[in-house]
């Protein structure tokens, strides 16, 4: 973080153009619905603006963890309403030409069996699979210390083998899961 006279429109605007189509994914991966996911992130960048000196330097993993605190207190509030989808039947939306994870052969086997792990176990492997974070990182997003975020994401990445090894799938089509970065 730099002093509050660092903090002004053009500091936000860099971290806005930087990390807006990022947070824009990330709410994509969960809710299956680009405007809605639009949405998402433009409440994100509210709360960045207005906690902006609260925001670290390397602002993602910040703003993946507002993005999930806004996400959780939407689903809480309406948890009655039939037309929410919780997190573990949210839809990947998948489009030709697509790079990265999200084109990788067996997404859908692997998003199938991804919905039937916990919620928490879902959060991490999305967090170091999908949106790339390092484990401290995730752990930032989920609250916890790294050395939780790495027990959680052993455990996660284990119930996910024993689940997809359940699944009848082609070896020509099993899916990698990616490794997280290193921590500078």
């Amino acid at each position: 973080m730099g002093p509050p006279g660092e903090r002004n429109e053009d500091w936000f605007t860099s971290v806005y153009a930087a990390d807006y189509p990022h947070v824009v994914k990330y709410g994509q991966r969960r809710l299956g619905n680009l405007d809605t996911a639009a949405e998402l992130a433009q409440e994100v960048f509210v709360v960045a603006w207005r906690r902006r000196r609260e925001v670290p330097n390397r602002s993602l993993p910040w703003l993946y963890g507002v993005a999930r605190r806004l996400l959780a207190n939407e689903w809480r509030t309406r948890r009655a309403a039939p037309e929410v989808l919780p997190i573990a039947d949210a839809g990947l939306l998948q489009k030709p030409g697509s790079s990265g994870a999200d084109a990788t052969v067996g997404v859908t086997d692997l998003h199938a069996t991804l919905a039937t792990l916990a919620d928490l176990d879902q959060e991490i492997l999305r967090l170091v699979g999908w949106e790339e974070l390092t484990v401290s990182e995730a752990a930032q997003v989920l609250g916890c210390t790294r050395t939780t975020a790495a027990v959680r994401l052993h455990r996660a990445r284990r119930r996910l083998n024993e689940a997809m090894s359940h699944r009848v799938v082609p070896p020509a089509q099993q899916p990698v899961l990616a490794s997280p970065r290193k921590a500078m």
